[in-house]
């Protein structure tokens, strides 16, 4: 496992973590909320306190430590926010309200499976035999947590936050387009778009804003469960690829679950400890491939934070930034070689 890889596991599962804990503390403050309030209220948590910090950033460093979103970007970055930041939420929020908490960070498992589905049929991206059977863990626990004993008036909470996991899938997969970039710009962008339409919307149809406290306590979990979690998760997408980053991610669920079972008191049934070793076991399938074989890098331009590894051996110009790492536009001259690699910026090819 390289340098690259390992790092990008470790923020991929600092995502999941801080998304994981999000979601039961998000329905703690929907009490007394209207779902689209507190779903604008989080993302705005989350874009204020990125856009906070890149401010100050900005004012520590003169040389951009990461590259800038272009104007090739926006379609790409403009569709993730409209799936990922103002569909997939709401629906998460008017989910969470008809399902137990546990089961519904449960469920946000198969989040990873769309992703995975997704980046392999749709968007090319290679996923192995391993990938796949623990994603068929993955499902098969979801079923059985969201159907398994379910009343016919029972099933739509399930469905909803099942259908906010298909929009963070889609959001996934057009935010990797946009990874080399700044994932600071990227989550801050999609926290303060996302933030105030649904903001907005909720309150045009008749929501209120809460108290101070309930208002602080969303601008927390919004900055650290969509904003940082955000963060993480694109930095390891451009290390990891689309589908292996939505699988480490996958973990988020079992954190929220466990907290769900403390705050509010579920009990831990048969069918709740079933399900979780099904997706555990896929998660750990995820976590135990290795994927190695001899590839082409094709010449390209681009520009991205990186340092002076294998993949990047150029020269200088007058003006690029000293020391590493450092961000700026470089050319990758035509390569042929073999090592453990995942489907991250540089290694994107067919097999």
């Amino acid at each position: 496992m390289t340098r690259s890889s390992a790092g990008g596991i470790r923020l991929g599962l600092l995502a999941a973590v801080l998304f994981g804990v999000s979601t039961p503390l998000a329905k703690l403050l929907l009490t007394g909320l209207a779902p689209q309030v507190l779903a604008g209220l989080l993302y705005l948590g989350s874009g204020t306190g990125l856009a906070f910090f890149w401010v100050a950033r900005r004012r520590r460093h003169r040389e951009a430590t990461e590259a800038p979103i272009t104007r090739r970007d926006l379609p790409w970055l403009a569709g993730a926010i409209i799936a990922g930041g103002l569909l997939a939420p709401v629906l998460l929020m008017f989910g969470l309200a008809r399902t137990p908490a546990s089961t519904a960070s449960l469920l946000l498992n198969l989040e990873a499976v769309f992703t995975a589905v997704l980046a392999w049929v749709v968007f090319r991206e290679n996923v192995d035999r391993r990938i796949v059977l623990g994603m068929a863990a993955i499902v098969a626990g979801g079923v059985l947590l969201s159907w398994g004993g379910i009343a016919l008036t029972g099933r739509t909470g399930p469905l909803l936050v099942a259908a906010a996991c298909l929009g963070w899938a889609i959001d996934n997969n057009l935010t990797q387009k946009v990874s080399a970039g700044d994932p600071v710009e990227i989550a801050g962008l999609k926290g303060l778009v996302a933030g105030a339409v649904n903001l907005g919307v909720g309150l045009a149809l008749g929501g209120a804003l809460p108290g101070l406290a309930q208002l602080a306590g969303a601008v927390v979990v919004g900055f650290l469960g969509y904003g940082l979690s955000l963060v993480f998760y694109v930095l390891a997408m451009r290390a990891l690829g689309t589908a292996r980053t939505g699988a480490y991610f996958s973990l988020a669920p079992f954190v929220g679950a466990a907290l769900g079972l403390v705050l509010f008191g579920e009990p831990l049934t048969i069918r709740f400890a079933v399900a979780g070793t099904l997706m555990a076991t896929g998660l750990w399938l995820h976590l135990s491939e290795r994927h190695e074989h001899e590839h082409t890098h094709q010449a390209a331009r681009h520009t991205h934070r990186h340092v002076h590894d294998q993949h990047h051996q150029h020269p200088h110009a007058a003006g690029d930034p000293p020391g590493e790492p450092h961000t700026h536009a470089h050319q990758h001259a035509p390569l042929v070689h073999q090592h453990p690699h995942y489907p991250d910026i540089h290694h994107r090819h067919s097999h």
